[in-house]
């Protein structure tokens, strides 16, 4: 996690909104991202989807059933529905995202198997989404 937040100030220093994404297959890290959506002018250009990308084509194919995706903050459901599709095995991430998070909808938006570890270093993933947006007002 503490690779994501690394990728999360990257963006935050890009004027991104600090959302950062670390792939591990293997015990071996196999894709670093973070937001891109306003350097790309694409909303679709979360940290998730762009690291969900870089992982496909390092592991030759369009399932991360055996990776691990570590992101700063709750996925949104766009995000999930994608990490659903790529039937991503365990989803880690650190703070929750009360208005944008996936897991504040009904239902079910992840693969089945997909394993949630949530709350990792919340407390810094945060800190730096609320510096961010503070910057902002």
């Amino acid at each position: 996690m503490r690779l994501a937040l690394e990728q999360a100030a990257l963006a935050f220093r890009k004027d991104e909104v600090p959302v950062g994404a670390i792939v591990v297959c293997k015990g071996k890290i196999i894709a670093r991202a973070f937001n891109l959506t306003e350097t790309l002018n694409d909303p679709t250009a979360h940290a998730e989807m762009q690291a969900i990308t870089a992982a496909c084509n390092a592991v030759g194919g369009k399932y991360l059933d055996e990776c691990t995706l570590y992101v700063t903050v709750e996925p949104c459901p766009m995000c999930a529905g994608a990490l659903a599709w790529a039937q991503l095995c365990r989803l880690v991430y650190g703070a929750d995202d009360l208005k944008r998070g996936y897991s504040f909808l009904p239902g079910h938006i992840l693969h089945p198997r997909t394993e949630v570890t949530k709350g990792i270093l919340s407390e810094e993933a945060s800190a730096l989404m609320k510096d961010f947006f503070a910057g902002k007002r």
